[in-house]
Order: C-alpha cells, then structure tokens, then sequence
C-alpha cells in the first residue's frame, strides 16, 4: 500500500533556451553565481515539502557541473542545513557515490550527520557514471571501467557497514588496508573503532537499481540495502521484471516478500487540467532532460547519428528521437488532472502490494516555480487519497 511520497531534486539551477533547438549541453558554462542558487532552490522545495506533508526529499552527489545540470557537491552538509529549517521531512541521500569518497570519510560524515539531524537523513550508495567527476576523484567509473567500478565499490560498502555495525574492526582487502599495522601510544594497531558511530542502527540505506544485474541484487541484499528504481526502468513490462526478480532474490536470502517491498519507484510528473496540456507545457523540460542524460547511455536504443544529431539544435528535431508522449504511454511520465494521476498510481499499487512509496517530481531543466507549482498540486490533490488509506484501514480494523 503506497502511503509515502518523496521528490528526487538532481540540483540543477534554473536554466534558458532549453529543449531540441536551445543551447547545446556542452555550450553551457554558467557564472558562479548562478551555480550557487541551487541552494536557495533546494531550500524552498524542502520548505514546501515540508508544510505539505512529504516524507522524503532526495537529492544528488554530483561535481564540476559547469553547465547547472546536478550542482549540491556534498548532501551530507545540506542535509544538515535544511534539517534545521523543517520540521518532519527526510532527506535522502540520492545517492552518494562511494567511489568519489574514502569509505571512512563517508561513514563518519554521515553517523555525524544522524546525530544532528536526529535521524532525518537516509544513507545512499551509487557507483559513479560521470567519468568527468569519479574519475578526476582518483578512482575507475563504470562508464571507464565497469568492473573495476563494481569491484572498489563493493570493497567500500563492506567497509562503510563494518564501521557501522562493529564497535571495533579492522579491513585487509585489495583496495584498502585498515588499519596499517602501525604502532600507536605504546601497542601495535590492529582494529579501529569509527568516531561517532550512527545514532540510529541498522542504518537504511539505498541504492538505485539500474542495470539489474543478479550480483548487484545480491550484494544489496547481503546489507539491507533497499532499492530506488527510476521510471523508465520501472515502466510496463520492464518493471515487472525487475520486481520480480527483486522478490526472488530476498525469497533466495530467506525473506518471503510482496512484490515491491523494499523498493521505491521514481516518476516525473506533470499536472494540467488535461494529458494533453500537461505533456505540451512539460515538453521543453522533457528534451533538455534527455539532451543531458542521452550522451551518459540513459536513453537506450540511440543510434550514433541520433546522438549526433540531438547535440545539434539544427538536426535535433528530425532525427526521430523518443518524444514525451512514448514517456506517458510507457508510464515513466505521469501527465494529467489530478484524478488521472490518482487513477495511474492506484494501478501501479494494485500490481505491486508490497510498494510503500513512491518518488514523484519534476525533470532537469524545470524551473523553479514550475517544480514548487507541481508539488503543491500533487501535495494538495493526488498524496491525501493515498495518505488516507491507512486512516480507512485502521478505522476497518
């Protein structure tokens, strides 16, 4: 029963001549001043978020993002600015990306975190596609070294949930060596105890499922880790697949689940009076959105020339790329009245019974006051019947 809504902000800052025919991504480079107002955004959408009764705001780990795609470097540092201007909202951290960090830096970043939040920040672990950031960080990304990617990352989580659940351990693997046999005040160093540990055990954590590979699932199970899945991944057949198999793989750690425990299933939205307007008003955004993401392989099924093309505001609008109106039909997008809205994801629902929440929100490139705007829409109309059914159930009982 889905009773919970969270919104994924990427950070990007509010951006002109979008779309097939606007600025090309690579020709973007903005002012420092204008990267900075990420922060101001962000902080308004928590602030709606908040008074509206959200559960959870994600954000992303991203750096040296000149052209003001995905700007907040640290969610740890804003997560604990913006838990002191809300009440009850969560943050989540969507994700931070391991292999851009020690391990023990990202442990204890986030136990100190925990504690000044009182509990209002959500771990998350991803792996690193931006090879522009992962690997300027000293370390392989999957679109450069897949495995090698996979395999330093896996080495992290280990360590980060060592540091978590063990008052003192120690780590001698490929990558990390912990601690070094070192003497220290008079005994030789063998284990180490991380400083402050998590307030709150066993920590939740995330991670996004994307290629939905069996080792991932695997490993994710190994942790606890639960699982965010975007929209696309997560349309018509697609997404039946990857619940099923999320479902077989707790059923194989000994958990007999409903499909859908465990995970959240993100959708960008687009609220109008009918479909139709609601895809003509968010089409622009839509485009700019694939325009950055189809060069990092998001956008499957390209050709070389339509990649070509689509950096080209020329040869853009001809070259048969995917339009908004495959989105909606796929279910990746949800655009209409209210009522439509609360229609498509009472099915989503109906074919997953273990799925508690959802993420809903607004694609890279829409401005500020368009986000603040769907939010509140859906805030106000679609969440409550939703919300509402727990209060039903209970009065059931």
């Amino acid at each position: 029963m889905i009773t919970k809504f969270g919104s994924l902000f990427a950070g990007h800052v509010d951006l002109d001549n979008m779309g097939l025919e606007g600025t090309p991504v690579n020709d973007r480079w903005l002012p420092d001043e204008q990267l900075a107002t990420v922060f101001d955004k962000t902080e308004a959408i928590a602030l709606l978020m908040d008074r509206l009764g959200y559960d959870t705001l994600w954000a992303a780990e991203h750096h040296f993002q000149r052209e003001g795609y995905e700007c907040i470097p640290n969610l740890l540092m804003e997560f604990v600015h913006l838990a002191h201007l809300t009440k009850n909202l969560k943050f989540g951290c969507g994700f931070n990306i391991a292999p851009m960090w020690h391990p023990l830096r990202l442990a204890e970043d986030f136990a100190t975190a925990d504690i000044l939040t009182g509990g209002r920040v959500i771990f998350g672990v991803g792996r690193g596609y931006h090879s522009r950031e992962v690997e300027v960080f000293g370390n392989p990304s999957t679109a450069i070294d897949n495995d090698a990617n996979r395999e330093i990352f896996e080495e992290q989580v280990d360590i980060i949930f060592k540091a978590f659940n063990q008052r003192s351990f120690s780590h001698h693997g490929k990558h990390f060596d912990i601690p070094p046999n070192v003497p220290y005040r008079g005994y030789q160093l063998e284990e180490i105890t991380l400083v402050p540990r998590p307030l709150n055990l066993p920590v939740e954590c995330w991670q996004p499922i994307v290629s939905a590979s069996q080792r991932a699932m695997d490993f994710m199970v190994k942790h606890g880790i639960k699982g965010v899945v975007g929209g696309g991944a997560a349309a018509g057949g697609a997404a039946d697949q990857v619940m099923q198999q999320w479902r077989d793989t707790l059923a194989g750690a000994g958990r007999e689940t409903e499909l859908g425990t465990d995970l959240i299933i993100g959708y960008s939205i687009q609220l109008a009076d009918t479909e139709e307007k609601a895809i003509n008003e968010a089409r622009t955004y839509f485009e700019e959105n694939m325009k950055m993401f189809a060069p990092l392989g998001f956008v499957r099924g390209l050709s070389e020339q339509q990649m070509a093309d689509l950096a080209d505001p020329a040869r853009a609008r001809s070259a048969g790329l995917p339009t908004l109106e495959q989105a909606v039909e796929s279910g990746a997008w949800l655009c209409g009245p209210p009522e439509q809205i609360i229609e498509k994801i009472q099915s989503v629902q109906d074919r997953y019974p273990g799925l508690e929440q959802i993420n809903v929100g607004s694609v890279i490139g829409t401005p500020q006051s368009v986000i603040l705007e769907q939010l509140e829409w859906f805030g106000k109309e679609v969440m409550p019947t939703f919300k509402n059914q727990v209060k039903a159930a209970a009065l059931a009982d």
